[in-house]
């Protein structure tokens, strides 16, 4: 057997073992249909309050809303009370979500504040009642007639993403997961650094190898993948069910053809410089077409810079399309880069 292989989440079938990772102020539907496009054989998107849903915030809808080529797809909602948690998955049901991801890693203050996030690493207890609640929410969740591809068989699956612990000091990973696993969870994802640890050190990868031989559900292994390479050993060492890109895939939805013809033992031809920034205004244009041009051009800033990474000339046209403010001024910017 391979190593690009087909995952099994609770009552749903993914043909392949490639996921795009919920990273909050980039996995809209327009990138995650790029990195459908490009090889991606499931994706997430951007966490989602719960407490937003629960009080009916307009601002937060667009963010559930699918890509056009998204045959299934994951909502991740963060939050700390497991009643709001199941009341807002009543909302979801107009999105047709495939997979309700629960979040219990993000390390970002605003997020780990409020008791949600990777704060759940500290209150397992609560972890596991959040699951319970979400698992049973999902079985009286009913989707649009007509609107909504079928899940393969029986409610939506929950899922939950978590960290190896709050520190080095609690590395209860094995703990939530079991306890996660126990309240109705049917696959755990784990990105191996500590909450203190943020996106910095290193990712262990031995905490992914352990959580995956001793889980009885698909383990999914995060952290420190910015390369086909990297998802070839995770899968190789780990033995995890899936790995899921985030950082990595940022500008790069290149990485999952390149990841599944590496694991398919496939030729790979790379996409020239000039292809990256070519998407990049792809990218643009889309986003335009669904937020008006201002609101495209302000997000697109940061997404613009990661594609950039290794163009020629990239110093130049990145101080330009940080400031710019309509796709004139974007395409003016590379323009000038494709005359040098």
């Amino acid at each position: 057997m391979g190593l690009h292989n087909p995952v099994r989440i609770g009552g749903v079938s993914l043909h392949g073992n490639l996921f795009l990772a919920p990273v909050a102020g980039y996995t809209d539907r327009v990138f995650r249909g790029l990195c459908v496009d490009h090889g991606a054989d499931f994706t997430f998107t951007e966490l989602i309050s719960s407490e937003a849903l629960f009080r009916n915030k307009a601002k937060t809808f667009p963010l559930l809303e699918r890509a056009a080529n998204e045959t299934r797809y994951g909502i991740q909602l963060f939050g700390a009370n497991p009643a709001v948690m199941a009341t807002a998955v009543a909302a979801l049901a107009p999105f047709c979500p495939s997979v309700i991801d629960i979040n219990a890693g993000c390390p970002v203050p605003k997020v780990v504040k409020t008791g949600a996030g990777a704060a759940l690493m500290k209150t397992p207890r609560l972890l596991g009642e959040i699951v319970a609640a979400v698992v049973k929410a999902v079985e009286g969740l009913s989707p649009v007639e007509g609107a909504c591809p079928p899940i393969d068989e029986g409610p939506v699956p929950v899922t939950v993403k978590i960290r190896s612990g709050w520190d080095a000091s609690s590395l209860n990973y094995l703990e939530c997961a079991k306890i996660a696993r126990e309240a109705g969870a049917a696959m755990v994802t784990l990105h191996a650094r500590t909450r203190a640890q943020g996106y910095g050190g290193t990712a262990d990868w031995e905490h992914i190898a352990r959580l995956t031989a001793e889980m009885d559900i698909p383990v999914c292994g995060s952290g420190d993948l910015f390369a086909a390479t990297d998802a070839e050993r995770m899968l190789s060492e780990t033995h995890c069910a899936a790995v899921m890109f985030a950082r990595g895939a940022l500008g790069n939805p290149f990485i999952f053809a390149e990841t599944r013809c590496l694991l398919e033992k496939t030729p790979y031809t790379p996409p020239p410089p000039e292809h990256y920034v070519e998407t990049a205004l792809a990218h643009l244009r889309s986003t335009l077409a669904i937020v008006g041009e201002e609101a495209a051009c302000r997000a697109m800033r940061a997404h613009f810079c990661h594609y950039l990474k290794g163009v020629p000339h990239a110093a130049s046209l990145r101080d330009r399309v940080v400031r710019a403010k309509t796709l004139r001024e974007y395409e003016d910017a590379v323009s000038t880069i494709r005359s040098l």
